[in-house]
């Protein structure tokens, strides 16, 4: 009986693990989330709404597009005729964002779970005049940098 318990503990454990990793995204380089990305936008975020569709409920951020680095803005989905960011309500590890919050934003043009590439990677806040992009070994710190390194991306697609 204490063997049966022990290997039975040890399969659980195993599919545990297993089935942890399988909820969590890769982390993408910014070249893979460039190359994923259907529409990449310099805008800023308005105020939160929530607005239900059928049975399901979304945040939905007003997005003020201020510069299209590439695909079709128009193409995003539309909350009162204007983009906006779609996140399913409840949806955990959401970013924490914030009305008139400036933003680097890689997304997909579907309504989604997160509309951001790489479940939520693909946003980069522009706070005080800087953001956070890149490796360790090679931060970027200059929005207009990012954009650069967007477009270097773009190019080798």
């Amino acid at each position: 009986m204490i063997k049966t318990v022990s290997i039975k503990r040890v399969f659980l454990a195993a599919f545990l693990v297993a089935t942890a990793g399988a909820t969590t995204a890769p982390i993408l380089t910014l070249a893979q989330q460039v190359k994923k990305a259907e529409v990449i936008v310099r805008g800023t975020l308005g105020p939160a709404v929530s607005v239900k569709e059928g049975e399901v409920t979304y945040l939905a951020y007003p997005l003020t597009v201020a510069e299209t680095i590439t695909g079709d803005a128009a193409r995003l989905p539309q909350n009162d005729g204007k983009p906006a960011l779609f996140f399913l309500q409840g949806l955990s590890d959401v970013p924490n964002l914030k009305s008139g919050q400036e933003v680097f934003a890689l997304l997909y043009v579907r309504k989604q779970d997160s509309p951001l590439v790489g479940f939520n990677q693909g946003l980069y806040p522009v706070t005080d005049g800087k953001v956070t992009a890149g490796d360790a070994k090679t931060p970027i710190t200059d929005p207009a940098k990012l954009r650069d390194a967007i477009r270097a991306a773009l190019e080798a697609k």
